[in-house]
């Protein structure tokens, strides 16, 4: 699912040439249907546009002309650039966008185009683990570490495995992790429906009731605590940049950092004075900002992990205690380590880390003390100060967001303060607002290393301050912002590895796992656009291969997908966490309880409201369709509306057919153009076909369709070939805009295509009783309930004959036979 252009051709609009000078820009994961929808337009000729097109992918119709247009101030290399505002389509379904010649890549509207994606990046999260990895199924750096700089205890050894990898090299920062960890804990805290449970504590695929994000904070957390083994103890780094030797897998590091290849590695102690081994030391003058996270992590951990792991919680709320009252006591940054290379986390500020921590605090103990604290630091830092900069030197003011200023915002038992601090997060976005100016994206960030964390960080404040006010003014810089992480941007990039699976991901990510050894690891989010000179500053940093994004590059901002480009291409572990509260909260609430309401197999639903007394009648059709007449003849007598799911093969050869049942309300939709098992029947998750042959297999169903004169029903349900799928084909669907249904199972309708000579052979006497049955012992509310519109001749005794008796049995028992669209919540 790479290129969508293909699809295009197909729906009708056939013999485009794409004007090479002209791009249109979306967001790739798509919107939702209250969002305000912008897609930018740019040009290298000086052209503009008066109107533009919004196309529905599936059927090939213009749904909307719009005329909405913003001409902005185009940046090198663009000599052109437009925001074409389309926010009035608001039907879910898939479309692209069209301005003359030129087309967008498609995108979806939908309620649920965000579901399960903050789920999605803590993949990466699982696969940045260390002590055990569950990607390689095996451990590493299991002799952490020994101690230096610190001087009661230089030279002793220390069990500080686990936490997780920084990003693709190897080392460990409380900086990050204990950021990542509040950052996840935040995002459950505010979205806790958001998140599923499919594995376990160690990341492997199996549920253990715990939310999975959970599993995941308390990995950083287990890591923190072996970190701090006392109340007076606290360490701040694994290994140092030594580590940069080579590309290897972590379980395969053979660094010697003084002790033998792939034996021990430094662990550094928080002193608050300078510290690297040679030529280059960083700047720490303090403990609080270390301290701090420490603190903030625990205090969220303790109250969130309390229902699961008491014990553990109680611990963590008193390290709590401790962490803020040592980092109270030595105000100032205590920097990450450089060792030979000039490059380490040049943390300036503190105070943000010790607001939050103090308002955590008040939050656990609700000590008065706590909350003033926290005021009195917040106020000495009111705006992070890279929000409307130019430049900052790396990580300089981190965290990039000050959600300390949040939860001071949410003191309604103090006015004055929650306005005050409701006005310190609108100055940070009026700086952002305003340095952005006219710019087409509205991105007022500097392009600084890791410039994706600060767009992060900028939403996440945009969408808080919303929640917290009401106040819409920074609406659009807000779904601007988010739009440019998913390919909204002037390189057409999404900028999180394997999301969306048929968006322009980051392809060649600076990481050994992907580079060297051909891991796909999904999930991270890449450090993102650098200014060129920054870009051609750096050491070691070079492209491998000619740059399939050239014509976008400029002499101001570059971005390479190309893994020698560790400045631009890298995905980093605490970027992707902190992403994980703005995509929760872009999760469809109506959807977060869908499995209460319904049953959901392999992505696919199954069955529709167990709480009410109704059927949907389902039928699938291919090569025969000996039992047309009869099932017409009975629906319409019956009065019912079924839902036929047919092949493009059907469709080609009996279109008036097709077209019959639609006229009398039936719904129309597909089934696989050529009838194509998509998994292997041994082995359900070997998917037997490529992302490309599923995605043209299922637009030439819908060409069928159309080619037989039938409209196109929505929503855009589908039923696979052989009723059999697994996941990957639910999320290739999903992506495609279809809604993936299948029978429900238990009654052994699907059998009335069973000829004698199977195994599986049921008579239609013997479906009927089962279906009976099914219903006395359990019930068939919510059913999907299929059967084939004909089967082969070898079979005589058709079930289709005994569909009336059935119908009527069942409505004597206070069924009710409802439209699919009624069944599954569609009216």
């Amino acid at each position: 699912m790479k290129n969508r252009y293909w699809l295009i051709l197909l729906l009708s609009i056939g013999g485009l040439i794409l004007n090479a000078q002209q791009w249109i820009r979306v967001n790739q994961m798509g919107y939702l249907p209250q969002d305000i929808k912008v897609a930018v337009w740019l040009s290298k000729e000086n052209v503009h546009p008066d109107k533009f097109q919004v196309v529905n992918e599936m059927t090939g119709k213009t749904v909307y002309v719009g005329r909405d247009i913003s001409c902005k101030k185009a940046k090198e290399p663009f000599i052109a650039a437009a925001r074409l505002n389309f926010s009035p389509v608001k039907e879910a379904g898939r479309y692209y966008i069209k301005v003359g010649n030129v087309v967008s890549p498609s995108f979806l509207i939908g309620e649920d185009v965000y579901d399960g994606s903050a789920d999605f990046l803590l993949r990466y999260m699982r696969e940045q683990q260390c002590g055990y990895n569950p990607l390689l199924k095996d451990s590493c750096h299991r002799y952490d570490g020994v101690v230096i700089y610190n001087p009661k205890h230089n030279g002793e050894t220390i069990p500080v495995y686990g936490g997780w990898h920084d990003a693709s090299d190897y080392l460990k920062y409380v900086t990050t992790s204990a950021n990542a960890v509040f950052e996840m804990l935040f995002a459950y805290q505010q979205n806790p429906k958001a998140f599923a449970d499919h594995f376990d504590a160690n990341g492997n695929p199996h549920s253990n009731g715990i939310p999975d994000i959970l599993d995941e904070a308390k990995w950083g957390l287990d890591w923190l605590v072996r970190m701090n083994p006392d109340s007076d103890t606290y360490y701040n780094q694994v290994a140092d940049d030594r580590d940069h030797a080579s590309f290897r897998l972590p379980t395969e590091d053979s660094v010697d950092y003084g002790w033998g290849k792939g034996r021990a590695r430094p662990v550094y102690g928080c002193l608050g004075t300078p510290e690297g081994l040679y030529k280059y030391k960083n700047r720490s003058r303090g403990l609080a900002s270390t301290l701090g996270k420490y603190s903030s992590a625990y205090s969220l951990g303790a109250k969130l992990l309390a229902p699961y792991y008491p014990q553990f919680a109680a611990l963590l709320k008193q390290k709590a205690v401790y962490a803020y009252r040592k980092g109270a006591a030595n105000p100032g940054v205590c920097q990450t380590a450089p060792c030979v290379s000039p490059y380490f986390y040049e943390e300036d500020n503190w105070v943000d880390d010790m607001e939050l921590a103090a308002v955590q605090l008040y939050d656990t103990n609700k000590q008065p003390g706590y909350l003033k604290n926290a005021v009195d630091y917040g106020r000495m830092e009111p705006v992070t100060p890279w929000m409307g900069a130019d430049s900052a030197h790396h990580y300089q003011w981190y965290p990039f967001i000050n959600l300390g200023h949040y939860f001071l915002a949410l003191q309604q038992s103090n006015k004055r303060t929650s306005a005050e601090f409701i006005r310190n997060m609108r100055s940070g976005l009026e700086r952002i607002r305003d340095r952005a100016g006219d710019d087409p994206f509205i991105n007022g960030i500097p392009f600084i290393w890791c410039s994706n964390n600060l767009v992060v960080a900028a939403v996440t404040q945009c969408h808080l301050y919303r929640q917290l006010t009401g106040d819409t003014t920074f609406e659009e810089m807000e779904m601007a912002l988010r739009d440019w992480l998913f390919g909204c941007n002037p390189w057409g990039k999404c900028m999180v590895i394997g999301l969306p699976a048929d968006g322009d991901y980051p392809k060649h990510p600076h990481s050994a796992l992907s580079a060297v050894y051909h891991y796909h690891i999904d999930g991270g989010l890449v450090d993102g656009p650098i200014y060129a000179p920054i870009f051609h500053n750096l050491r070691g940093v070079h492209l491998t291969y000619a740059d399939p994004y050239a014509a976008f590059q400029s002499s101001r901002v570059v971005y390479h997908d190309d893994w020698a480009d560790y400045s631009t291409n890298e995905p980093t572990m605490d970027g992707t966490a902190s992403l994980c509260y703005y995509l929760s909260s872009l999760a469809n609430p109506a959807a977060q309880n869908a499995d209460s309401k319904y049953r959901v197999f392999e992505g696919g639903i199954i069955r529709g409201d167990t709480t009410q007394k109704n059927i949907t009648l389902v039928f699938t059709g291919h090569e025969f369709y000996d039992g047309y007449s009869t099932i017409q003849k009975v629906l319409k007598k019956n009065n019912i509306h079924g839902a036929f799911f047919l092949t493009g093969d059907f469709y080609r050869a009996h279109p008036l057919l097709a077209r019959q049942l639609q006229k009398d309300g039936n719904y129309m939709g597909i089934h696989s153009d050529k009838h194509l098992l998509y998994a292997d029947w041994t082995k359900r998750d070997s998917t037997l076909v490529t992302p490309e042959v599923f995605e043209q297999d299922i637009m030439n169903n819908y060409h069928a369709m159309q080619e037989a004169g039938l409209k196109i029903d929505t929503p855009y349900y589908f039923l696979p070939a052989y009723e059999y799928y697994n996941t990957k084909i639910s999320i290739w669907a999903k992506e495609l805009g279809l809604e993936l249904i299948d029978f429900t199972p238990g009654t052994t309708s699907n059998a009335d295509y069973t000829t004698p000579d199977m195994q599986s052979y049921r008579s239609s006497s013997q479906i009927m009783k089962n279906i009976l049955a099914y219903e006395g012992k359990y019930s068939l509310n919510g059913f999907l309930l299929l059967t084939h519109l004909g089967t082969d001749k070898r079979r005589t005794d058709k079930f289709y004959d005994k569909l009336d008796q059935l119908i009527t049995t069942l409505q004597q028992k206070g069924y009710h036979f409802v439209p699919i669209n009624a069944l599954l919540g569609h009216n």
